[in-house]
């Protein structure tokens, strides 16, 4: 299928919404990890989401080149072909995007779309995200209600994050604290600024203890009772059931009962990146250390062609992060749900 419509990425959400499941949103830093991802939601018979980050755009675009908005332009238009061939629908993300960058990702690529869309033609992207977290609530919502209108006008979904994600992300650490657990207050604060979809559709990631990075299963205290309390007493103050499209950050470590009971409460996606990234690279471990006297040229010898080849391994890789993602379709009920069938 193409890349998402607004209009399919609209059902997608609002069929997750509806049926208490949750797309995984795969970080993908190459065509490798693009193909991998895309093969994994079709073998779970799964619509999804892949998203970049800024360091991922830096890297797409060329390490010694470093530059964003080039690199998140390329892999759109990689996924944009490639994604034809595929029977699920995926929506292009972009990920973390802090204060100091917006200016040189988020904003570029939003003029890149409001001119395809003055033209007839769709979105690059599906959806951006402004990461205010460091910023105090008063700044964050603010550059999110200006963000928010130019979205709308491009057609394009706002993910926004109402509180701390601890850990570390593409060089970004926050503390684990009490600043993880978003409140009440903050819930509020954010539709008297945004609204609740008049305004323009988004996103958010209101945090309940979730950590960025690599943590054993109950290593990280989560409480998704928080967003069901969020959900209720705002949802009670705007007259609307569960008036949050919500996202999980940070879940890593999480336990299925824990995602799960997220997922009850009106999480949509979860972001999938640690986790894949293991996936990933352990076959193509796997495949040097068996295969160690083909890829490396020892005691004078030529090596093994075969093994050395970058799709040898190269294929293992997108298999073994393929499977990573089915999994992920499987603990967030998204397997069999595409739009198609």
């Amino acid at each position: 299928m193409p890349i998402a419509t607004p209009e399919v990425y609209a059902q997608m959400l609002d069929k997750a919404k509806q049926n208490r499941f949750a797309y995984p949103a795969i970080n993908v830093s190459s065509s490798q990890t693009l193909n991998a991802a895309i093969r994994g939601f079709a073998e779970a018979g799964s619509d999804g989401i892949i998203q970049v980050s800024t360091g991922g755009a830096e890297y797409l675009s060329g390490p010694t080149v470093k530059n964003m908005v080039s690199g998140a332009v390329a892999l759109a238009a990689y996924a944009h072909e490639v994604a034809k061939n595929y029977p699920v629908n995926i929506a292009l993300h972009t990920d973390h995007c802090p204060k100091d960058k917006l200016k040189g990702f988020v904003r570029p690529l939003l003029e890149i779309s409001a001119e395809r869309v003055a033209r007839g033609e769709n979105p690059l992207f599906q959806s951006h995200m402004w990461d205010g977290s460091a910023v105090p609530l008063t700044e964050n919502l603010e550059i999110a209600k200006e963000l928010l209108a130019k979205t709308a006008a491009a057609k394009i979904v706002l993910e926004i994050e109402v509180g701390v994600v601890g850990g570390e992300e593409d060089g970004v650490a926050n503390e684990i604290n009490e600043k993880l657990y978003t409140t009440v207050e903050d819930g509020l604060a954010t539709v008297e600024a945004l609204g609740t979809g008049e305004n323009g559709r988004y996103l958010t990631a209101l945090t309940f203890g979730n950590v960025h990075g690599v943590y054993k299963p109950g290593a990280v205290k989560l409480r998704p009772e928080i967003l069901a309390e969020i959900q209720e007493q705002v949802g009670a103050k705007v007259g609307k059931e569960r008036p949050f499209d919500l996202v999980f950050h940070g879940g890593s470590g999480s336990t299925l009962e824990e995602i799960r009971a997220a997922v009850d409460h009106g999480v949509i996606k979860m972001n999938v990146d640690t986790d894949t990234q293991y996936a990933f690279t352990r076959p193509v471990a796997a495949h040097m250390f068996k295969n160690y006297d083909g890829v490396l040229k020892v005691d004078g010898e030529v090596g093994n062609k075969k093994a050395y080849d970058p799709r040898a391994w190269g294929k293992a890789g997108e298999e073994g992060m393929a499977n990573r993602v089915g999994e992920a379709c499987e603990s967030l009920r998204s397997t069999g749900t595409s739009l198609n069938g």
